[in-house]
């Protein structure tokens, strides 16, 4: 078996085109990992519930690392891993919202909440909170959102596009759930590659033994990358997954 061993892939603006869809190279790629006995994981932001499509769509039956870290799945019936957030932080969070007025969301272990269905939620502390966002194109708004919550310490704070933020506990990454899978598998992180294109993927990229920025990622991933892509829109997964793993 090659060096590689598991292929962690971020799926907005890495996997997926602009039209959410999944290229027919990168699908061959994916699926030339795999019969090469190479686990392609998706690490990304979003909820099992919008990411299991996609892996269904591959036929993967690899685990998945979904919002950010928080969950960590070894198959969609199988949890590994779940960090919250407490009710008073989701709390707090939500105050910021209303003071600012961005757009915003929660996800919880049992659905997603935003600026239009939050009267649905009830009472915060009857529901597990996995992590909180905020979007708006008033960056100095965002900035001081950002700058109030990072006074507490308390939180993991990343961005999956440079007009949002997004909030796990402290210390929880995509990075985190890789090494969760890596020592289930007994695969250490220099045999992993890691691509990304956000803030939320530089814990990764950083600690995979191949980290690769996508070609339309952020100018800050790309300078901690250890190799950069083409973009999401020209199968830059597939480029590396034909040039570094399957060699």
């Amino acid at each position: 078996m090659g060096r590689y061993r598991i292929i962690a892939l971020d799926m907005d603006g890495t996997l997926l085109t602009e039209e959410k869809t999944i290229s027919e190279e990168n699908r061959a790629a994916i699926l030339a990992a795999e019969d090469a006995g190479i686990k392609v994981v998706f690490a990304t932001g979003r909820g099992l519930q919008s990411a299991l499509p996609y892996a269904v769509e591959l036929g993967l039956q690899s685990p998945l690392v979904t919002v950010n870290g928080g969950e960590v799945w070894k198959t969609p019936e199988e949890l590994l891993q779940r960090h919250t957030l407490k009710a008073e932080q989701v709390q707090r969070m939500h105050e910021l919202a209303v003071q600012y007025d961005p757009w915003f969301w929660a996800y919880s272990v049992n659905g997603i909440f935003n600026k239009e269905s939050w009267g649905d939620v009830g009472k915060l502390q009857e529901r597990e909170w996995l992590k909180f966002g905020y979007y708006t194109e008033n960056l100095e708004s965002l900035l001081v959102i950002r700058e109030q919550l990072e006074q507490s310490g308390l939180y993991e704070i990343t961005n999956s596009h440079p007009c949002n933020i997004e909030l796990n506990p402290k210390g929880v990454s995509k990075a985190t759930g890789l090494r969760c899978l890596c020592e289930l598998y007994g695969i250490d992180m220099s045999q992993v590659i890691a691509m990304g294109d956000s803030q939320n993927d530089i814990a990764m990229i950083r600690e995979a033994g191949l980290g690769v920025a996508m070609g339309n990622a952020q100018e800050e991933v790309k300078g901690l990358a250890d190799a950069v892509t083409l973009s999401n829109e020209e199968h830059g997964v597939a480029k590396i997954i034909r040039e570094y793993a399957l060699v």
